[in-house]
């Protein structure tokens, strides 16, 4: 064998995977089309939070007077704002690159493609190919924007989110079609620096996942900021003949239509499954996904995947630790599965939500009896301090045993706050235990002791 591992696509399922077998002394490859780092580094979790960050520091000289500062004539860049989030994204790629070189892994640039046998021919752009084989194969394709019939992507007047990062110009007015992590957090960005959104969302409310309280307020704060939401309500059709689009939108009350300059779809991701050999293979799949075991590996001896490919949740810390887990199991090592109901999820619109474990309705649902928690950020030193007072903190406990079953959070940084509770979580820290664990002051953080508090009724500052 040339290797003793292969990893097919270096998003931060593959690279992470790559680097942790180089680790244990397994000789490493990775086979990438594009650029090292995946569409999260490039397209995805990094450039976007870039472009958020420009909304934000835009968002905050609108409202520069609030804190007793005044800004004149500020205007948004938008040429500008683009190239930073493209510099900032070929930037990480390129530590990726440094990574491979520190860890001997070899990069081989070029279409992969599985073959039986635990080998893969590599297809450069200018048609060459090679074939390589190793003793494991780590599939890592991860996914791409999802394309609905009835909303098809031209990359124009109809975009997805790669495209939305890149605009030569910013529109006047936008629809997004879909209100998950992507669909809100370009909806934010949008809407922060001048353009007039509409949000349509098939399902009662936006962000759908998250706790229905999460949801109820981040509506609340997009109609403030002027964006209009549809709920229960689901695109037929586009006409993209004139100059604009014609956005037909079927709600409870009727069809109705919105003009617009352009469409973003923001309606999920399909996984990068196709063409790459899974059926010469023989490697199974179902609804779109490569089946795994709780160790990533598929029903044939020697190949494996991780990340978007396979079920379980579509989010880069899941397909980092799925890769770890992985060759940690090719290599005799003893890991533990991945818990996937104590897995984060972060959306980084402002305000930022965060959350992990049950909702209050899951978990009624699950039979727990519950105790509920919620501390407001407007009761929040801190949060008064920043001007940052929209959201709250929701924790839900088993009454029973005090375990800590889920938490909800919308806030300034908030993202940055959710790692105690997973941690807490993973160490099946009871709400007591949080409770009598005494958080600093003024902080954010200190809303997860005083929700706590309020569910064991204790609470000081409400």
């Amino acid at each position: 064998m040339d290797f003793d591992v292969i990893v097919l696509g270096s998003g931060p399922g593959g690279y992470v995977a790559a680097i942790r077998a180089s680790q244990l002394g397994l000789k490493t490859a990775i086979v990438e089309k594009e650029s090292l780092g995946g569409v999260c580094l490039n397209w995805g979790c990094i450039p976007t939070k870039a472009l958020i960050k420009s909304a934000n520091v835009f968002e905050y000289i609108q409202h520069a007077k609030d804190y007793g500062i005044e800004v004149k004539d500020s205007k948004v860049d938008f040429k500008s704002v683009i190239k930073r989030s493209r510099d900032v994204a070929d930037g990480m790629s390129k530590g990726i690159q440094f990574l491979m070189k520190k860890n001997k892994i070899e990069v081989l640039n070029g279409l992969g493609k599985l073959k039986s046998g635990k080998k893969l021919t590599v297809t450069s752009e200018d048609g060459k190919s090679k074939e390589v084989s190793a003793k494991h194969i780590i599939i890592a394709t991860g996914a791409r924007s999802r394309e609905l019939p009835n909303l098809p992507q031209d990359g124009e007047k109809i975009i997805g989110y790669r495209k939305a990062m890149t605009l030569d110009k910013m529109p006047k007015k936008m629809v997004v079609v879909g209100s998950g992590a992507i669909g809100v957090e370009f909806a934010y960005v949008y809407q922060s620096m001048g353009v007039d959104v509409t949000i349509v969302e098939y399902m009662p409310n936006i962000v759908p996942v998250e706790d229905e309280d999460v949801s109820a307020q981040l509506g609340r704060t997009f109609k403030k900021k002027g964006m209009n939401i549809m709920t229960n309500a689901e695109v037929t059709s586009v006409d993209t003949k004139g100059k604009g689009c014609k956005v037909n939108v079927k709600t409870k009350k009727g069809e109705e239509t919105i003009e617009c300059d352009i469409v973003l779809s923001a309606v999920g991701v399909t996984a990068n499954i196709e063409n790459i050999g899974l059926e010469d293979v023989g490697i199974k799949t179902d609804k779109g996904k490569i089946v795994v075991d709780d160790f990533y590996k598929t029903n044939v001896d020697g190949y494996y995947a991780i990340g978007d490919c396979v079920p379980g949740q579509a989010l880069a810390h899941v397909a980092s630790a799925e890769g770890i887990i992985c060759v940690e199991k090719i290599a005799g090592e003893n890991p533990e599965a991945l818990d996937y109901n104590n897995i984060p999820g972060c959306t980084y619109c402002t305000p930022e939500i965060a959350s992990v474990g049950y909702t209050e309705k899951a978990a009624k649902e699950a039979g727990y009896e519950l105790k509920v928690g919620k501390f407001p950020f407007s009761a929040s030193g801190k949060a008064s301090a920043a001007g940052a007072k929209d959201g709250f903190v929701k924790v839900i406990y088993d009454a029973k045993y005090g375990e800590l079953l889920g938490a909800h959070m919308i806030g300034a940084n908030v993202t940055e706050m959710i790692a105690e509770i997973v941690t807490a979580r993973k160490l099946e820290t009871t709400g007591h235990e949080i409770l009598k664990a005494v958080h600093p002051h003024p902080t954010m953080s200190e809303a997860v002791m005083e929700a706590t508090a309020a569910a064991y009724d204790e609470v000081i500052h409400l």
